[in-house]
């Protein structure tokens, strides 16, 4: 499979694979913010689900961001990557430090992307947990712990594209995952995109409001065509 055209485009190739879900009343899909927003809206619209998000923080070691300690997600769960830790011998008090900063942007962002609405109740229901990609899995895995905390029958993971061994590392830890392609070499999330510019805030809570608004209308299903 060439580029997708954008990630709304990856979302609509994504809900192809997932097309068993459709017209269920057990499924809530959830994304990662803030590029998985627009694939999950393209999923939740064309099976029917309620779209929300569950949203996930890096840690990053101070002055070197780019490497993960570890991730925070939705709920209060941390996720640690224990071989970094160990290896950089990285003391408690800077790890919870950091968490603690993250924390704050986690909260931020769900008041500013849900407003006054509670987190959907997933107990007992399939969560379908969705993402632009997969590069490392570091977020994602703190989503499906954090997620796994919160007693659904079922987890899937569904993203467009992902590095192969990041798929099968992440594969034993839920119910289902779904990768619609898995090239190799990977290079990347946005190489497999033609547009991969940042989604916005604003874009995000609209998305949201527009897919929970079809879904009360009942203008949902597979055969929708979205601009």
């Amino acid at each position: 499979m060439g580029l997708f055209k954008d990630r709304r485009d990856a979302g609509r190739k994504l809900a192809q694979e997932l097309s068993a879900y459709a017209g269920r009343s057990d499924v809530n899909v959830l994304a990662l913010p803030r590029g998985g927003v627009p694939v999950a809206y393209e999923v939740a619209l064309a099976l029917g689900a309620p779209l929300d998000i569950f949203i996930v923080r890096k840690l990053g070691l101070p002055g070197y961001e780019e490497l993960a300690i570890g991730a925070i997600a939705s709920g209060g769960v941390r996720v640690l990557n224990n071989d970094i830790v160990q290896a950089l011998n990285i003391p408690q008090r800077v790890i919870d430090a950091i968490a603690q900063e993250e924390l704050k942007e986690l909260e931020r962002r769900e008041r500013a992307y849900r407003g006054d609405r509670p987190a959907p109740e997933v107990r007992g229901r399939t969560v379908i947990l969705i993402d632009d990609g997969l590069a490392t899995g570091a977020s994602m895995r703190a989503a499906v712990a954090g997620m796994r905390a919160q007693n659904p029958a079922r987890i899937v993971v569904a993203v467009p594209t992902a590095a192969p061994e990041t798929c099968e590392k992440i594969q034993p830890q839920v119910d289902e995952i779904v990768c619609v392609m898995t090239p190799q070499p990977f290079y990347g999330v946005g190489r497999w995109y033609e547009d991969f510019s940042q989604t916005t805030d604003e874009e995000v809570g609209m998305l949201l409001e527009e897919a929970n608004r079809q879904l009360q209308h009942g203008q949902t299903g597979l055969a929708i065509e979205v601009p």
